[in-house]
């Protein structure tokens, strides 16, 4: 489709899309009232709930993105904009991402579904007749997908949008060797690093092999694959990029994308032939990665994301 999309002339530039909204997030971040889930392998996942539904009102569920939490600059946006709609939101974390360390050697990755089910199906547990509207952004979004496909018509979600998202990993990883991007790279590779690093007595390997680790393929391929079941970066990279799962889809989805987004390549985008007929492609000649700032002045952008994401869902 058309994108509604147009930045005015000051925030076409990709990188200040992707770095401002985090500079500028809200700096007073809504209560949030915390529920624990136990998971059947004995590890946890946190939600945090802003406002739980009345009756059969719908219950809107965010999911974070790689070493995000309930307070990245894009939930703190959502969450804000759902209270002021009086619409009930619960923000789900990662495994590791709640400010707690997870029990397991594994953490979380982009093709971890089966978190996004287990919540999915707690959600719906507590809430039967609520309709679920799922947000996923960046990793989030990735595995949003690839729920969405395997589940198909069974996947106990009403809407969907999905933002940025990494389709094809293998792509990202090597989009992200390039340019200003190593910049995004090295910051993430050593956020991961330190949490492996709590976690070097159960791994095979050591911390100077951890510290030599400087691409996302090269953590990929000796910590993301091996702990998670993969048998290297490549094996990870095929079974959990998005992109394949998006002809299965049978729930009304948005995908929003920034073609400008400074993490990915042409490669994530999907041909016509590769959407099932639910899936709704916005493509945006700017945005960056989670950004999509419309205009206003840099100490207070205005963002089209929101707006669209709530108008999407809202529509019936």
């Amino acid at each position: 489709m058309k994108p509604g999309f147009r930045p005015s002339r000051w925030w076409r530039n990709a990188h200040l899309q992707t770095i401002w909204p985090v500079l500028t997030k809200p700096s007073h971040p809504q209560a949030l009232n915390r529920q624990r889930l136990e998971l059947t392998d004995g590890d946890f996942i946190d939600l945090d709930w802003q406002r739980r539904p009345d009756h059969n009102a719908p219950l809107l569920l965010l999911v974070h993105g790689l070493e995000g939490s309930a307070d990245s600059h894009y939930m703190r946006r959502l969450l804000s904009d759902a209270e002021n709609q009086s619409l009930a939101a619960v923000a789900m974390h990662q495994r590791s991402c709640s400010g707690e360390p997870n029990r397991l050697t594994r953490s979380y990755h982009s093709g971890a579904s089966d978190d996004l089910m287990a919540v999915i199906t707690e959600l719906k547990r507590q809430y039967p007749e609520s309709p679920l509207w799922v947000v996923g952004y960046s990793l989030g979004g990735n595995q949003l997908v690839k729920y969405l496909g395997e589940q198909r018509e069974y996947a106990r979600v009403e809407r969907a949008v999905v933002v940025s998202a990494p389709l094809d990993l293998a792509a990202c990883a090597r989009r992200m060797e390039r340019g200003f991007s190593r910049v995004y790279q090295t910051h993430l590779i050593g956020r991961l690093q330190q949490k492996t690093r709590d976690k070097l007595d159960q791994l095979p390997l050591t911390e100077q092999e951890l510290s030599r680790l400087k691409t996302f393929y090269q953590f990929d391929d000796r910590v993301t694959a091996p702990l998670n079941g993969f048998s290297g970066a490549e094996d990870y990279y095929q079974q959990a990029s998005g992109k394949a799962f998006l002809a299965h889809i049978a729930v009304p989805t948005l995908l929003l994308h920034a073609v400008d987004d400074p993490f990915m390549t042409e490669a994530v985008i999907p041909a016509p032939d590769e959407l099932s007929p639910s899936v709704e492609l916005e493509l945006c000649p700017n945005g960056g990665h989670v950004g999509f700032i419309e205009g206003g002045w840099p100490w207070s952008p205005r963002y089209y994301l929101e707006r669209r994401i709530l108008g999407y869902l809202a529509a019936t």
